[in-house]
C-alpha cells in the first residue's frame, strides 16, 4: 500500500506562542541602531510639524474646544493628545508594511531566517512586536516634547505608555494583513488612503466627533484608533476614561483578530 500523504496543516490553525521570536526581533533591533538617527528623524519630524502649525497656529485662532462631557480644553491639548495616537498608528503600520514587506519579499530576509528552527508564526510574531517597539520608541521622544512644552502636567500621562504601546500592536497586525496581500509597494498606498486617513479624520484626532454626522459618528465609535484617543485625552486631562473598559475591548478584539488573520494570510501566502 502506498503511505497517506499528510494532509497540509491548515491556515487557520491556531497561532502557536513561542518565544522563538525573541532572535528575530533581536535581529531587527541590530539592523535598525545601524539606521537609528534617521530613522528616528523621519518618524517624530512629521508629528511635531504637525503639533506645532496646528497646535500653536491653528490653535490660537480657535481656542478652545468642548468636549462630549462640556468641558472646554485647549485646542492645543486637544490636538496633542490626539496627534500621539495618530503617530504611534503611522509609525507601526509604516514599519509592518514596507519594512516588514522588504525583509519578506524584496530581501526575503525571512526565507533565510526560516532555515534556522523558527516557525512563519515566530516570524510574523516578532515583525508585530518590532513595529509596535518602533512606534513606541518615537512616541515616547514626541510624549518627551509635549512635557518639555508643558502640554500637559498629569501624572497619568504616564500611562500612556502600555496604552501606545498596545496602539502599535493592533495597527501593526492590521498592516501586517495587507503585508500579506500585497504584490509589491504600491498596493499599501490603498490601505494609506483608503483606511489610515478616513480613521484620521473620523476618529477625533483634529476635531471633536460631535461635529460629525449621525451615520458617521456612531460608525467612528468603533474604530480602533477612536478607543485609542478616547483613552489617551483624558489622561492628558488628568482624568480617568469614561468607558475605559469598553475602549480597551475594542483595542483588544482589533488586535488579536486583526494578528490572526495577518497570520492566516502569511501563512497562505507562503505555501502557494
Amino acid at each position: 500500500m502506498r503511505p497517506t500523504a499528510t494532509p497540509p496543516l491548515s491556515i487557520w490553525r491556531s497561532p502557536r506562542p513561542s518565544l522563538r521570536w525573541v532572535p528575530v526581533f533581536r535581529r531587527n533591533l541590530l539592523v535598525w541602531r545601524k539606521l537609528m538617527l534617521p530613522s528616528l528623524i523621519g518618524n517624530i519630524a512629521e508629528p511635531l510639524i504637525t503639533l506645532v502649525a496646528f497646535g500653536f497656529g491653528l490653535g490660537a485662532l480657535v481656542g478652545q474646544v468642548q468636549l462630549a462631557n462640556g468641558q472646554a480644553v485647549s485646542y492645543l491639548v486637544f490636538l496633542a493628545s490626539g496627534s500621539i495616537c495618530m503617530s504611534a498608528m503611522n509609525a507601526a503600520s509604516f514599519e509592518a508594511l514596507y519594512s516588514a514587506f522588504s525583509r519578506m519579499q524584496v530581501q526575503r530576509t525571512w526565507d533565510s531566517i526560516m532555515n534556522a528552527p523558527i516557525d512563519l508564526d515566530d516570524v510574523v510574531m516578532a515583525e508585530m512586536l518590532w513595529a509596535s517597539f518602533k512606534s513606541l520608541f518615537a512616541t515616547v521622544v514626541i510624549l518627551g516634547v509635549m512635557l518639555a512644552l508643558s502640554i500637559s502636567h498629569s501624572p497619568y500621562v504616564l500611562l500612556a505608555l502600555p496604552l501606545l504601546a498596545l496602539n502599535g500592536m493592533v495597527f501593526a497586525s492590521i498592516a501586517l494583513i495587507f503585508n500579506a496581500l500585497a504584490k509589491g509597494y504600491d498596493f499599501f498606498t490603498y490601505y494609506f488612503t483608503l483606511y489610515l486617513t478616513p480613521t484620521t479624520f473620523l476618529s477625533g484626532v483634529f476635531f471633536p466627533r460631535e461635529q460629525l454626522p449621525p451615520l458617521l459618528h456612531t460608525l467612528s465609535q468603533w474604530l480602533p484608533l477612536t478607543a485609542a484617543v478616547e483613552l489617551m485625552r483624558p489622561l492628558f486631562l488628568g482624568q480617568w476614561p469614561a468607558q475605559a473598559a469598553q475602549h480597551l475591548l475594542v483595542l483588544l478584539s482589533y488586535g488579536a483578530t486583526s494578528f490572526y488573520l495577518a497570520l492566516a494570510l502569511t501563512r497562505k501566502r507562503f505555501r502557494a
